[in-house]
């Protein structure tokens, strides 16, 4: 037990920088910055998606961490959260590297993300862009006003609400990730193996809804359930897809809307398990 708490706690402390540069930045944002300025941040979201992708792919979950308190207070898009999401690679690129995993695979596997994430995030906001230009509004101060925390009052600079939203989620993100580990810890990596021990796109289906665990495990284990042979490229990449590390946890925390955020998991699952089975039907695997 004493190992399942210190790997959350070195877990937890790994995304410290991450969420206190956003929500330093949103702070910025939110009081020191005009209106010319939160126009130019909206507008600069058709460019959001490529950022987003291009952002993901950097290994551990600290940007989609971030995404998730920029898109809770509306400073990007929901295609570009879509994006971080579907490129995030977590653990998985470390762990290929270290297994001295081909060049041409860690590419393909590290194009599909980026491609994928990319195509899913602009599509997004092109079919949303009409109602996001009508209802669209940046809320940042809302999210102080959910944490009761008062940030609005008098002149408290930018740090004090920073440092207490970050304090604020991380305690969230720990207490989440230690009940994972222990539960992974006592079932067992190997009973959740068993389960990709079937062909069709059971391997898609079931790998899709290991990725969805907002743990570094899932990337863990789905990288290696890979290279041992167990899963097929679609497999492995429907698992990759859908984990966005503690990306969705930060979600549900900030984002008050959890009907949405439930549409954004359920998205998530549905582009990650189609798109590993139609590359392994067209053959790219």
């Amino acid at each position: 037990m004493r190992e399942i708490i210190a790997d959350t706690i070195m877990d937890t402390l790994r995304l410290l920088p991450f969420l206190f540069v956003t929500y330093l930045a949103m702070e910025w944002l939110e009081h020191k910055t005009g209106t010319v300025t939160k126009e130019m941040v909206k507008r600069s979201g058709r460019f959001g998606p490529l950022v987003g992708a291009v952002l993901g792919v950097v290994p551990q979950c600290g940007f989609s961490a971030a995404a998730g308190s920029l898109y809770a207070g509306r400073v990007i898009t929901l295609g570009t959260l879509f994006s971080v999401y579907l490129s995030t690679s977590d653990e998985m690129l470390p762990i290929l590297i270290s297994e001295s995993a081909p060049v041409a695979l860690i590419g393909r596997i590290l194009f599909c993300k980026v491609a994928i994430g990319l195509c899913m995030g602009v599509c997004i906001d092109l079919l949303l862009h009409r109602r996001e230009k009508e209802h669209t509004h940046m809320h940042i101060e809302e999210l102080c006003g959910h944490a009761h925390c008062h940030c609005g009052e008098a002149e408290k600079g930018l740090l004090r609400p920073a440092l207490f939203h970050t304090l604020q989620v991380a305690f969230f993100i720990f207490l989440v990730s230690l009940g994972l580990n222990a539960l992974l810890e006592g079932a067992g990596e190997e009973a959740l193996a068993d389960l990709f021990l079937r062909y069709g796109i059971l391997g898609e289906l079931t790998a899709g809804l290991i990725g969805l665990l907002p743990n570094c495990a899932s990337s863990v284990m789905i990288t290696q359930l890979y290279l041992e042979g167990v899963l097929n490229f679609g497999a492995l990449l429907s698992g990759l897809l859908t984990g966005s590390g503690i990306g969705l946890l930060v979600l549900y925390r900030v984002n008050r809307n959890w009907k949405e955020n439930v549409g954004i998991t359920v998205g998530l699952y549905v582009t990650g398990t189609v798109f590993g089975i139609v590359v392994n039907a067209v053959g790219l695997a």
